[in-house]
């Protein structure tokens, strides 16, 4: 029996909630917090059991630790922006409570993703006797996992890997992001960076685009090489890999409203004065767009997310795809959300899920891919993101 914090009441924190809140046995107490306890009490009216609620800064060290050590959790989980990571980590350690997130850190005013700010903190998570359990959402989180899964149990060495991740629903909106508009937006147009050979390629922004055919109906659609975070990850923790990609599927509505967005400097993350103050641009169009949360009545189609891997078994060439695919409607009809939040939100409960139950529980900063995928593999099926396996004969991204 455990009580954990869930720190953040957006789309992922919803889903978050909900799937903790149907394993009692597990999570015998969920307190949600946000900035907006209101937020909070909305989700909380949505479920079948009681939890609490309650309004914190989490960029306010000193506050959210007095808050820890008033609620005395044995788990926080982070479901806030990628900016609040190290604030909820320093806090974590100054109240003795484990740590776990969906995304690294990333400053507010450079986009730059990478894991070395959190790894710094390794010595002193260790030390203290806590684990900070590093990207477990769907990507990072559970391309990791499958990854490991492959490692595992299919190659004896994996020479590429492509990360494969397609949105094939419809929300009807003009346009809009599936998830916080600042972050996807940032994300996306950063310049594209990939592994090969022991060093990072460098592209611009969608530049490389391929078109794949998607499994189970959903056919054939283009698709962009970006840079993500867990192509860092993986790569330094399975240093064979020659090569490592990540590819997003957008459509062509979403790719002019963005490039016309930036043609106008809106997506900019630079300070401009407007009225005597300075505004951030992407904040203040973040303002404008609808709000992700209000996208889960709206979205159908399904999405489709995995991994592509070559590498070598007994001496052999193989070809190997593992992917899950979540239907938008029936994870709304589940936990009232769409499945871009759905696939975040349940790889965060199954591993909040894992520390608590000792199957991942060692002190230190980890990655999900250290760790075992066996038992995590098991609960995907479980718990709502059952993953298909395939051998095809041949694919080629080239």
């Amino acid at each position: 029996m455990s009580r954990i914090v869930i720190i953040g009441a957006g789309g992922v924190g919803g889903v978050v909630t909900h799937k903790c809140a149907q394993l009692p046995d597990v999570f015998e107490e969920i307190v949600l917090a946000s900035r907006t306890e209101a937020k909070c009490q909305a989700i909380a009216d949505q479920l079948d059991r009681p939890i609490r609620t309650a309004a914190v800064d989490a960029d306010d060290v000193p506050a959210m630790v007095s808050f820890l050590k008033a609620e005395k959790p044995d788990l926080l989980i982070n479901v806030a922006l990628p900016y609040q990571d190290l604030h909820l980590m320093d806090a974590c350690l100054e109240a003795g409570v484990h740590y776990m997130d969906t995304a690294n850190y990333e400053p507010p005013d450079e986009a730059k993703f990478e894991y070395s700010w959190q790894w710094a903190y390794q010595d002193r998570f260790r030390e203290a006797g806590l684990m900070a359990l590093l990207g477990c959402g769907f990507d990072p989180g559970v391309t990791g996992i499958f990854t490991a899964h492959a490692k595992k149990h299919q190659f004896d060495t994996i020479d590429t890997l492509d990360i494969i991740d397609c949105n094939a629903g419809d929300h009807g909106q003009p346009f809009a992001t599936n998830f916080n508009p600042e972050i996807n937006i940032r994300e996306v147009s950063a310049k594209g960076r990939y592994w090969e050979n022991g060093a990072w390629q460098e592209t611009e922004p969608l530049s490389v685009r391929h078109v794949f055919d998607f499994p189970e109906g959903i056919g054939e659609m283009p698709m962009y090489l970006m840079y993500h975070e867990e192509l860092e990850s993986l790569t330094t923790h399975l240093p064979e890999i020659k090569r490592a990609r990540f590819w997003m599927t957008f459509s062509d509505n979403y790719l002019k409203h963005l490039e016309v967005l930036e043609n106008v400097g809106m997506t900019s993350i630079d300070p401009v004065s407007f009225n005597g103050q300075e505004i951030i641009p992407l904040q203040f169009l973040k303002a404008l767009l609808p709000d992700p949360s209000s996208l889960g009545p709206l979205t159908k189609g399904k999405t489709c997310i995995g991994c592509l891997i070559r590498g070598k078994k007994d001496g052999k060439d193989k070809l190997y795809y593992i992917y899950n695919i979540s239907d938008h409607e029936a994870c709304y009809a589940e936990v009232q959300s769409q499945a871009i939040s759905y696939t975040t939100g349940v790889p965060a409960m199954i591993g909040a899920k894992m520390m608590l139950q000792g199957h991942w529980m060692k002190p230190g900063v980890w990655n999900v891919e250290q760790l075992d995928p066996d038992p995590f593999m098991a609960d995907l099926n479980r718990y709502g993101l059952p993953w298909t396996e395939t051998y095809p004969d041949t694919v080629s991204l080239d």
